[in-house]
């Protein structure tokens, strides 16, 4: 019996988590034809500047109730909308162009979602972003990998495949330098697992019950964003392990 009681909810948490990513996608799906172009807000020396970078087949639109809420807080928000299809490097050289327009006495934090969190730090890790970039975090990103990448391995897909070239470097050079990262995974993400969402040695944070598309709006998510944005943590040091914690969806 007791069994039977587990399976119920489990099955009512799996209806729930449906339920929520469905919506989640149709308010992407409302919000893609908002916010094409490059925005770069005013700004100056000692701003937060937050770049926010969506994900495939998306558009800078999608950010905007957590673009909201940031600047809510004080922070300045810059934005840009990639292809879809585009590659990681593509991806990444738009945003070290959209970077260098930023002040830089600014502090710059890249927050990604899905292949936006790998084109943060390839940024960082490839492009030279270290100098420029104060922190990065990533939102359900794929650094091990995604399996529905294998139905469309050119372009960006073969980007995103488990043993890809990208992929495979990122973990490699994951220390190479000390710009902090957090990964936020949730075990209910069935498009990225949450053991792939992970980069490599920096810090994680699973949140339980959160689908995929589900992270850019899930209060819990927002929350964890803008506290680790006004309250970055120091360079990272690699003699001393990562952190990585568990929060029980609110």
């Amino acid at each position: 019996m007791l069994k039977a009681l587990v399976n119920r909810s489990q099955a009512r948490l799996l209806d729930m988590v449906r339920d929520t990513e469905t919506r989640a996608t149709l308010r992407e799906v409302v919000l893609m034809r908002h916010d094409l172009g490059l925005v770069v807000p005013a700004h100056g020396p000692g701003d937060d500047v937050v770049v926010l970078v969506h994900g495939f087949f998306a558009s800078a639109g999608v950010w905007r109730p957590l673009k909201a809420r940031l600047e809510d807080e004080g922070g300045k928000v810059a934005t840009f909308t990639h292809a879809p299809g585009a590659t990681v490097r593509v991806i990444a050289k738009q945003l070290a162009r959209l970077v260098a327009r930023i002040h830089v006495g600014a502090r710059v934090h890249i927050v990604g979602h899905s292949l936006g969190g790998i084109v943060a730090r390839w940024y960082v890790q490839e492009e030279g972003g270290h100098s420029r970039v104060t922190q990065t975090l990533s939102l359900a990103s794929p650094f091990g990998g995604a399996p529905a990448a294998q139905r469309f391995p050119i372009l960006v897909g073969n980007d995103l495949l488990p043993h890809s070239h990208v992929l495979t470097r990122l973990r490699a050079r994951a220390h190479a330098h000390d710009v902090p990262h957090l990964s936020i995974a949730s075990p209910a993400d069935r498009m990225v697992p949450a053991r792939a969402a992970a980069h490599h040695r920096h810090e994680s944070v699973t949140v339980e019950g959160i689908g995929h598309n589900s992270m850019l709006y899930d209060e819990s998510v927002v929350e964890i964003v803008v506290d680790r944005i006004f309250n970055p943590p120091p360079a990272e040091r690699w003699d001393t392990p990562p952190r990585s914690g568990i929060l029980p969806r609110v």
